[in-house]
């Protein structure tokens, strides 16, 4: 009798890049017969695996490097598929021994692409698609389905949204780690005056103060849940959105596994060269201005290096309303 498989995939960071994995861990799952699958992680970014019924097991990241391959060698595991590539995997896999393949992260390709703008030097293949090469050699296909998040807990819209904001609202996702990856709050603020319905505002603590400058600037018509919901809260809201307004950030990433339909607005990064458009989403609109500077960053920066902001200044208004009040 054929010995099933016993596989751990290895993705350490960040949010986004997470929540790409799942559909190799759903693969994987479904189509290797009594296959067991781990997933190993940082343990601020467990809740993106919590209750994924295509996991076996969730490691997280120990404080000790020695601690984590320690516990790796215990579960006695086939393979490794690294999903990461750094020096911390490549200690992984040397010191445990175990047969691995390894994601290939092109970082050459990337470097040259941002260092000298040469636009079609890296394919803008998805990270999914390229994700999905890892497994190749067990014979795993992509099934073409979109990725997986699972929402923790039952929320209820009635606990968490005004009765005006209850139904056929856009999600205007507005917080994203950097300031060249978010729109200034006076272009966000002229969008939502010309959006048809209600609009709720989501986004961590660190643009609760945005939240409330764009909600007060307009009225009644927005609602700013920024800083006032958990994750999974605001996962929750973008899965019941009429439609979504997000930058290149990690709640419009995990909006995609509820195809839902997405606005995807980008500044001062470009989603082709990090392989993270909208993914199996059937109604997306990538948004971003051609400009000789853009982009200027991989993962964004703290301020415009050219201090003009053209990227999200001249993001055409008109469309990202038209997609809004028509989607």
């Amino acid at each position: 009798m054929k010995k099933s498989l016993k596989i751990l995939v290895i993705r350490f960071s960040s949010m986004g890049d997470i929540i790409y994995t799942t559909p190799v861990v759903r693969c994987l799952k479904q189509q290797l017969p009594g296959v067991e699958v781990h997933f190993l992680t940082k343990p601020a970014f467990q809740y993106i695996y919590d209750g994924n019924p295509y996991l076996d097991k969730l490691h997280l990241l120990k404080p000790s490097l020695g601690e984590t391959i320690a516990g790796i060698k215990a579960e006695k595991f086939d393979y490794i598929i690294d999903l990461h590539n750094n020096l911390r995997t490549a200690i992984i896999k040397f010191r445990t021994g175990i047969p691995a393949s390894t994601y290939k992260k092109l970082a050459v390709k990337k470097w040259l692409s941002l260092r000298f703008h040469l636009k079609n030097l890296v394919a803008p293949t998805h990270l999914v698609e390229r994700y999905m090469q890892t497994v190749k050699f067990l014979g795993i296909q992509n099934d073409g389905k979109p990725i997986d998040y699972f929402i923790k807990a039952d929320h209820s819209l009635t606990k968490l949204l005004p009765p005006s904001h209850q139904g056929n609202y856009t999600a205007f996702i507005i917080g994203a780690t950097h300031f060249t990856k978010r729109m200034p709050n006076k272009k966000i603020i002229s969008i939502c005056n010309q959006i048809n319905g209600p609009v709720v505002l989501l986004g961590g603590n660190d643009v609760k103060a945005n939240g409330d400058e764009i909600a007060g600037a307009i009225g009644g018509k927005v609602y700013n849940t920024c800083g006032n919901t958990t994750l999974d809260e605001s996962v929750f809201l973008v899965s019941k959105a009429k439609n979504i307004i997000g930058f290149d950030t990690g709640l419009t990433h995990i909006a995609e596994a509820f195809n839902v339909p997405i606005a995807s607005i980008w500044g001062g990064t470009a989603p082709e060269l990090l392989g993270v458009q909208p993914y199996k989403v059937k109604n997306a609109l990538v948004i971003g201005v051609e400009l000789p500077c853009r982009p200027c960053s991989k993962f964004g920066l703290e301020k415009c290096p050219l201090g003009h902001f053209k990227c999200m200044y001249q993001i055409p208004e008109d469309v990202v309303v038209s997609f809004a009040n028509n989607a």
